[in-house]
């Protein structure tokens, strides 16, 4: 799970068990249908979390060892190999970008010059292929939310042109403070990410994009994107990276923007709250200019998504994708005891597990209608790269992929009466998992905190970005043993302790039965989906639903 989900996970679980879909009866979550085996589960954990893989990084001996385990058990389970050339893997070439040196960052209005401290005052980064960054006094605009929507009739564009110019915009959408408006309530959509804002700024011919951080809607402290900048940031290798990426991007703080605004002769709190209101039009920040330099390292790496395919009976050429990735952050600083392997238990060797198993059962049973593509993911922790490389160059197609249902993150600590997904898709896939939990005598419960855009932090966002109908499912906390209480407890424990730390770690003390009663009800909703005629939806007022919608013709005639 990439790290800045961190923030308000634990009270998102919290109230999501409060707020849970009712079972529809009140049956033992511990003793889960269809075949799943806890020990074949457990067998799976203690290898792949095992000191031997070195926490699973990618590019490494670590790597080779996963990609080794995982295709000889996508063979034994009688699955077909449906990586490139006919075998096992999908190479994700990946360039990695590190700032070398000194970063020199300044505003200039009105003559007056002021330095920008990085890390402090601003967190800047490039991805573009022309390496070494180097503007000089560029041309500032304000451009509200930077969002682009003909759908909502929204346009922060409109009437200014900014290519070649640096884009200052705000984190979030405005409905995180205007709700209800236009953009469906206080619940993050793709337009309020940073992600969308750097893509739209670029599409515009802009040079650089500045997001002005504020912890409640960015839903992370400063501290967070600081520490994101600094580390060498990764991407997949791209035909059009010299129009896909700007020049340079990255965050200023709050307080910087306000100095930024009052030197422009602009207050900024005004110009916040005008950008919030229907009609709002990018402008020029006076006579600013913004001037950025630093030198960056460029270097390449191939890692491997694998790929195993349960070939349909009766609609082979339609897909179901089932994915987890299976990267963790390999050897890094020892812990007290002198332990530096990051082995990835929970954060995601779990999702592989249940995969595997998955797959062992559907092989084992009567083949589905749809195909079904089992995808381990490379490089999430760097940006769901493996995802997005996939969405790229799919190995079935986009169009007529039913659904991608992404595992992430079981835990160890006991059944629970729930299961969950990651933020508000607005999509069907949600209410077909609430079915598959009421299948299992279990319930389903929703994200209560749907500001903090959870649902664009996994690698199921690349394939929704493309169209697909796509969802995240991750575990319940309401314990049959501890209730929320416990769940949360024991949770807190685990991100204090062990998360993105060489504590998350197997070993047979973990309680099996949670791990196993949530792949089952993943097992049923894929079947599900596998069987049925009905293609899964994007809900109208999903920000996918038009991508989706302009491919209908290669699903129609089916």
């Amino acid at each position: 799970m990439q790290q800045r989900v961190l923030g308000v996970m634990l009270a998102s679980l919290a109230l999501a068990a409060c707020a849970a879909v009712p079972p529809s009866a009140d049956a033992d979550a511990a003793a889960p249908a269809a075949g799943i085996r806890s020990d074949n589960l457990a067998t799976h954990l203690r290898v792949l979390a095992s000191d031997a893989f070195e926490g699973r990084a990618p590019a490494t001996p670590g790597e080779d060892r996963t990609i080794d385990y995982i295709r000889r058990q996508f063979a034994a389970a009688g699955l077909e190999p449906a990586g490139d050339g006919g075998g096992w893997t999908q190479a994700v070439t990946l360039e990695r970008i590190a700032i070398s040196g000194p970063v020199r960052a300044a505003f200039t209005v009105g003559g007056r010059h002021r330095a920008l401290a990085n890390g402090e005052d601003i967190a800047l980064e490039t991805l573009h292929p022309r390496g070494n960054v180097d503007l000089r006094d560029v041309p500032l605009v304000f451009a509200g939310y930077g969002i682009t929507a003909p759908e909502l009739d929204w346009d922060d564009y409109a009437g200014l042109d900014v290519r070649g110019r640096v884009v200052v915009v705000l984190v979030n959408d405005p409905d995180f403070e205007t709700a209800p408006g236009r953009f469906g309530g206080r619940a993050m959509t793709w337009y309020g990410r940073w992600a969308y804002k750097y893509l739209e700024a670029a599409r515009r011919g802009a040079a650089g994009v500045l997001i002005v951080h504020e912890t409640a809607p960015a839903a992370y402290p400063w501290a967070t994107v600081r520490n994101g900048r600094a580390a060498p940031q990764f991407d997949i290798v791209r035909a059009d990276a010299a129009s896909h990426h700007l020049e340079v991007r990255g965050w200023i703080q709050r307080a910087t923007a306000e100095r930024l605004f009052a030197d422009a002769g602009l207050a900024f709190e005004t110009a916040r709250r005008a950008a919030q209101q229907p009609g709002f039009r990018a402008h020029a920040l006076g006579g600013a200019t913004f001037s950025a330099a630093f030198d960056v390292e460029r270097s390449r790496i191939t890692s491997h998504n694998v790929a195993g395919l349960l070939r349909g009976a009766q609609r082979p050429d339609e897909t179901v994708v089932v994915s987890g990735h299976w990267d963790s952050f390999g050897i890094g600083a020892p812990d007290a005891g002198g332990d530096a392997i990051i082995n990835g238990a929970v954060d995601n060797a779990t999702a592989i597990a249940s995969m595997i198993e998955i797959a062992r059962v559907m092989a084992d049973g009567p083949p589905p209608a749809r195909s079904v593509l089992f995808l381990a993911l490379t490089a999430e922790e760097s940006g769901l790269l493996g995802a997005t490389h996939y969405a790229a160059n799919p190995l079935r197609p986009l169009a007529t992929t039913a659904a991608a249902i992404n595992m992430e993150m079981w835990s160890p600590d006991g059944p629970t009466h729930d299961i969950s997904s990651w933020g508000l898709g607005r999509v069907s896939l949600e209410r077909a998992l609430a079915a598959a939990a009421a299948a299992e005598g279990r319930r389903y419960s929703a994200d209560p905190d749907l500001e903090a855009g959870f649902f664009y932090r996994a690698d199921h966002c690349a394939f929704a970005q493309a169209g697909v109908p796509a969802i995240t499912v991750g575990p319940g906390m309401d314990q049959l043993d501890g209730g929320v209480e416990g769940g949360l407890t024991a949770r807190a424990a685990y991100f204090a302790e062990r998360y993105h730390q060489p504590g998350d770690e197997f070993d047979d003390s973990w309680d099996m039965r949670g791990p196993t009663a949530d792949t089952a009800v993943v097992l049923r909703l894929v079947q599900a989906i596998a069987q049925s005629p009905a293609w899964p939806q994007w809900d109208a007022d999903s920000e996918f639903h038009r991508i989706r919608a302009a491919t209908e013709g290669d699903r129609g005639q089916r």
